[in-house]
């Protein structure tokens, strides 16, 4: 491994500004930017591309993706892990927050779903101790409100377990994001085969589970949040009093606001709101919910997340640059905004003195090729 790397001749995608420029990693860090196109001796010639900080997720599914890869298929966890890790490098992903889910259901023989965050949350640390993940990983628990064991589960956690973020969860039926339940009925019968006995069974034994244990859970799960010190994030805002709500129990930034109203509110309460990027793509969200999009061209959406696509991040921040008329601010959702979010003041921006996590990216179009990785410094893919 070499102890610097210059990538020169490229198109530099700074703060608020983008210009052809030549960038130097060493000792881990970015130690200076200078602009020209001039190639010096044993740099690497960028052609022209595209090279930006690092991207930053805050919220993504896709590890559940490689650990349960069929319905009812546990495969190894450390394979597992080590294949998501890489597959986030490969489009350009430096840093990762691992959504664990946190509250389980274990008294209803027909939904019960069990608790599996400490010991995968165990998991992924020894492997990052070992040093055999090639970008920098963080947990994200979300915190199941609508559950039976949620406090039993914080309190496995603590300071030592880098957790960056936590998150109110509530996917009480009729709340939120499933305030229109119709939509809910329609994706657990297509997916499980519900019967409509088996059905309202269900969302009475639900709703029931909230109206006893809510608010109990909320209080437990701020708590939580303080004692990791880790950032506090709401999930699923639909109406302007749940983002007051949030704002109440300190959040700095909502997940996937479902109406327009509730984006307005975040931004009246300085939360700032992240957005899909399947959504930003597609043109709309799967659950009918408010367009990304509509919340960009409102001067609503702050940061994007891959969610369950990780090679989303950088085409969403790309389509947000042509959308917004300006490169730097479309990239800053996925970099900058992310990474203030998530309290870390040491990446997401091209600047002397930060970690050197960079990405070279060709243009192609609408979208963009990641044509190289390197995280503090160190060429990763």
């Amino acid at each position: 491994m070499t102890s610097e790397t210059i990538l020169a001749n490229a198109t530099l995608v700074l703060p608020t500004e983008v210009l052809r420029g030549q960038i130097r990693l060493s000792g881990g860090k970015i130690a200076d930017i200078a602009e020209g196109s001039a190639v010096p001796a044993g740099a690497l010639d960028c052609g022209g591309d595209l090279v930006l900080p690092g991207l930053v997720e805050l919220h993504t599914d896709n590890l559940e993706r490689h650990i349960e890869p069929r319905p009812k298929v546990d495969w190894p966890h450390a394979a597992a892990i080590i294949a998501h890790d890489a597959e986030l490098a490969s489009v350009g992903i430096t840093t990762v927050f691992d959504a664990l889910r946190v509250g389980s259901v274990t008294s209803n023989a027909k939904t019960n779903y069990g608790e599996y965050a400490r010991a995968l949350a165990d998991e992924i640390l020894d492997l990052r101790g070992q040093g055999a993940l090639r970008i920098s990983h963080f947990l994200h628990l979300r915190a199941e409100i609508c559950s039976e064991t949620l406090c039993a589960e914080l309190d496995k956690f603590g300071p030592a377990d880098r957790i960056g973020i936590v998150s109110l969860m509530d996917h009480t039926p009729g709340a939120r994001q499933f305030r229109d339940m119709s939509k809910l009925k329609e994706y657990y019968v297509g997916k499980y085969g519900t019967s409509d006995a088996d059905w309202d069974a269900q969302v009475a034994a639900q709703q029931a589970l909230r109206a006893r244990l809510g608010a109990q859970h909320e209080a437990a799960t701020v708590a939580a949040a303080r004692r990791y010190g880790a950032v506090l994030a709401s999930h699923d805002d639909t109406e302007a009093d749940h983002v007051a709500q949030s704002a109440a129990h300190g959040a700095h930034f909502a997940e996937f606001p479902t109406t327009i109203e509730a984006a307005a509110a975040c931004r009246a309460h300085g939360i700032k709101v992240m957005m899909g990027a399947p959504n930003l793509i597609r043109g709309g969200s799967h659950s009918g919910n408010i367009a990304a999009q509509s919340l960009a061209e409102a001067d609503l959406l702050d940061i994007v997340s891959s969610d369950y696509v990780p090679s989303s991040l950088l085409s969403g921040a790309l389509m947000l640059g042509d959308l917004w008329q300006d490169l730097a601010r479309g990239i800053a959702t996925v970099t900058s905004a992310p990474a203030q979010a998530a309290g870390l003041a040491d990446r997401g921006q091209l600047r002397p003195g930060l970690r050197g996590d960079v990405i070279r990216v060709a243009r192609l179009g609408p979208a963009g090729a990641v044509r190289g990785v390197w995280v503090e410094g160190q060429r990763v893919a």
